[in-house]
């Protein structure tokens, strides 16, 4: 992908102070190394989608896996159930990485934007002093005032038959007047000791370096490699009581009480069943 150069995105490049921009250098010194997951990391200034882009190329280009696709800027970003997602150019950190977990049944990588969740919170936890939780199956939530914010998503897709395309959305200085909706967060809002998009950067690639590889190694198993433990642990909508839009314009409420081994919600109904929802929406209603 070639990154836009024309006079306005020069301008706009180094038109906030507060949000300079990645250094590309630093980042590929940082985590390109031999032995390790990251073999190539490219920034762009501005495009439609990371994910999007890397899925092409994927099919194009035949690419290793290790690939990471990082741009300051997305104008036609999606999230889950093909929403759309804007942010200011360079408030976030916005990244789309290719995976080939070639030892890995197909039946677990369904697990892989639940464990990319958990890097993400780990990392981000780590980097920016700010206390994180999921929403099942992989939004990131920060505490604003009290209250739970949506502050990133995960969004996997396949890139051919051996590949996952697994991209993040993570709000880091968007301010109160930015905000696309008022249920919306970022770090800086919920006080992070840290906005410097690079050393943020390293920490949750680094972090998903980590458990990637532990799950691989455990052949995508979630209960030998911690990652199911690992992510109930961190999730927010355990305990709670939910409704869970389904496909089809269905709902189920009731108690969210685990997170099973193919990854879905179960959830306790008022009638005492307990169903898997492996996908659709989920709102928090109250806590239990």
């Amino acid at each position: 992908m070639t990154p836009r150069d024309d006079s306005e995105s020069a301008h706009s490049r180094w038109s906030d102070l507060d949000r300079p921009p990645l250094n590309a250098t630093a980042l590929r010194r940082g985590l390109v190394r031999e032995g390790a997951l990251w073999r190539e990391v490219d920034v762009v200034q501005r495009t439609g989608s990371t994910n999007s882009d890397l899925v092409a190329r994927a099919a194009e280009e035949g690419l290793e896996e290790g690939v990471v696709l990082v741009a300051e800027e997305q104008t036609a970003a999606r999230g889950r159930l093909d929403r759309r997602w804007t942010a200011p150019a360079r408030s976030g950190l916005f990244f789309s990485v290719l995976l080939r977990p070639a030892e890995v049944p197909v039946a677990r990588w369904g697990w892989l934007p639940l464990l990319t969740g958990v890097a993400v919170a780990t990392g981000l936890s780590r980097a920016a002093g700010v206390d994180t939780a999921l929403k099942w199956p992989n939004d990131l939530l920060v505490t604003v005032g009290g209250e739970e914010r949506k502050a990133g998503g995960i969004l996997a897709e396949r890139a051919g038959d051996d590949g996952v395309v697994i991209g993040a959305g993570i709000n880091v200085s968007l301010r109160a007047d930015e905000l696309p909706v008022p249920t919306a967060g970022s770090l800086v809002l919920a006080g992070a000791v840290s906005t410097d998009r690079d050393p943020l950067l390293r920490g949750v690639l680094r972090s998903l370096e980590e458990w990637y590889g532990r799950w691989r190694a455990a052949g995508g198993d979630p209960g030998a490699s911690g990652l199911q433990e690992t992510y109930a642990a961190g999730c927010a909508t355990l305990g709670r009581v939910v409704r869970a839009e389904l496909p089809g314009d269905r709902e189920l409420v009731g108690e969210a009480v685990a997170v099973d081994g193919d990854g879905r919600l179960v959830l306790a109904t008022e009638a005492g069943v307990q169903k898997p929802v492996g996908a659709g929406d989920i709102v928090h209603l109250r806590a239990h």
